[in-house]
This record gives structure tokens, sequence and C-alpha cells, in this order.
């Protein structure tokens, strides 16, 4: 049942138009849910006007799942944080609605974060439907040099190679659990202790660049990031980004923006800070012209 007194972990989906794959989440997780599992899953609606809430009337009245429903699109950091506030468990895992759960993806995961106290945040391995990596899910943090290297496609060049690979972290095994800089928001768990020091999601973001930040701040706590391939997601990836891509790309680029002045802007010399905010501008337009 959602209302469970003490659950062992709050699962969190965000949800904004994606009514069908909304629910072929739901059911993923309610298959794969055992007796044993203490969950509270709670879904955050993000004004969407697709009929997502009222499909979920059989699983409220059921005692499935809590339901928040906001008065407009706060984002993806908005959103979450608001079902934050509702989230009772010690763990906490944010979960995309267009994904499916495989097996016992999220019992293993709770497994591993729960043995290691070090680990402030894990994820499992997230497929697209096509069988591969979604590589969001296993990065580095784009730096100045790792950025350059991955828009030049020196990066794809040298996969192997941590000095031109160290954006997309090719070099690491993605078959083994390892530490990694950065994971994905589409399946993310984390500890509440090491959210809450971090304040959970930054609202300086709308709609990318939040699990960079994310994943950012908790290293900067100290907290360990796994990878744990052992155990898998499908994501079919960017659907509700679809319905808006115009907005997403000015959403992109503008994290680019914030992330970078953020964290690296006053680490280099003024000519290299403008020559990347030019990137970022021109990179912007490519991407425009090409949607």
């Amino acid at each position: 049942m959602a209302n469970t007194e003490n659950p062992e972990l709050s699962i969190i989906i965000l949800n904004y138009n994606v009514k069908e794959l909304l629910l072929n989440c739901l059911e993923s997780i309610f298959k794969n849910k055992t007796n044993a599992d203490k969950w509270q899953i709670i879904v955050v609606d993000n004004a969407s006007t697709d009929g997502s809430t009222e499909a979920l009337r059989s699983h409220l009245t059921s005692g499935k799942l809590e339901l928040v429903i906001n008065k407009e699109n706060l984002g993806f950091a908005g959103g979450n944080n608001a079902g934050v506030q509702l989230a009772k468990a010690s763990i906490v895992l944010f979960l995309n609605p267009d994904t499916i759960i495989v097996g016992n993806a999220i019992q293993k995961t709770l497994e591993v974060l729960l043995s290691n106290p070090d680990l402030g945040a894990i994820t499992c391995k997230v497929e697209l439907p096509d069988g591969r990596l979604d590589y969001s899910c296993h990065r580095g943090f784009p730096t100045p040099w790792n950025s350059l290297m991955y828009f030049t496609g020196l990066a794809k060049l040298f996969p192997s190679s941590s000095l031109f690979a160290g954006y997309t972290a090719t070099y690491l095994d993605i078959n083994k659990p390892h530490e990694i800089d950065c994971i994905s928001g589409a399946f993310l768990m984390v500890r509440k202790i090491a959210g809450d020091q971090i304040n959970w999601w930054n609202s300086d973001y709308f709609w990318n660049g939040e699990d960079i930040e994310f994943c950012f701040s908790l290293k900067e706590k100290g907290w360990k990031i796994f990878y744990y391939p052992e155990v898998k997601i499908i994501h079919y990836k960017g659907s509700s980004a679809e319905k808006a891509k115009p907005e997403t790309i000015t959403h992109g680029i503008s994290a680019m923006r914030i992330f970078y002045k953020k964290h690296y802007y006053k680490k280099y010399p003024p000519l290299l800070r403008d020559f990347v905010l030019l990137g970022i501008k021109v990179l912007e337009h490519y991407r425009k012209l090409k949607a």
C-alpha cells in the first residue's frame, strides 16, 4: 500500500503529459514489487492536460499510490521537490514516467545503497529501447575540456581514453559496478540525509541539467555516487521533451550556461571564459536551426 507507515523507499515519479507511459511505468513497478517491499509511491503531475490524473483514479482508490497535482508546470526540479515533501522513507528513488522496471532492479539497487554507508546516490543500468546504454546514467562532469572533447567528436573517436572521453566516461567498463561522477534523473536513488544536505533539486534549472547539478552538489558534500549495472531499466528517453522541442533546446542551453557560470567560470582566465560562453551560444543557434 502507498500509505505504509514506515516505508523503506519512497518512489517519486514526475509526470507531464505522458499518460500511457506513466501507466506502463506504474504497471512495471507493481508487477515487480513483492509483499516484502515497503515502498511509498508518489506521482507528481506537472499540470498535464492529457488526462493523466484521471487515469490514476483506480490506483488512488486502491491506495497503491499518492498523487500531487501542481497547478502549473514547475519543471523537473520544482516538480520533484514537491514530491519530496511527502516522502517518508530514508531512501528516495526519482524515477521518470517513461521508464520500465525490469525484474528486481529497484530491490537490488536499494540493497547495494544500503550496504555501503559512503554512497549518497546510485543508479542501475539505464538502457534505451534498442539496447544501447543511455549515456546520461554514466557520465563525467562537463568541465570546459570534457565539453570541448564531446562536442568536437574527439570523445567518440577515442572512447577508451580518459583524456578525451571524460564526459561520456566510455573509458570505464559499463558492465561492471563502479563509482561515477554523474548519473541520470531517470533513475536516481539517493539517501534522504544526502538530499537534505544539498537542499534537493536546484530550481535554477527548469528542464535539463538538474541531475548534473544534483550529483555535483552531492560530491561536494563528500558523498560517493555509484553505477550498478547488474540490473537495469528501459528508458523511452525524451518523451515529455518531444512535446515541446524548441523550449527543450532553450532549457538545455540555459542549463549549460548556469552550470558553467556557477562552477567553472571563475576558475579560468577571462579569454577562456568568453570562449566557452561563445561556444554555448553557437551551439544554441545550431540546435535551433537543426530543429
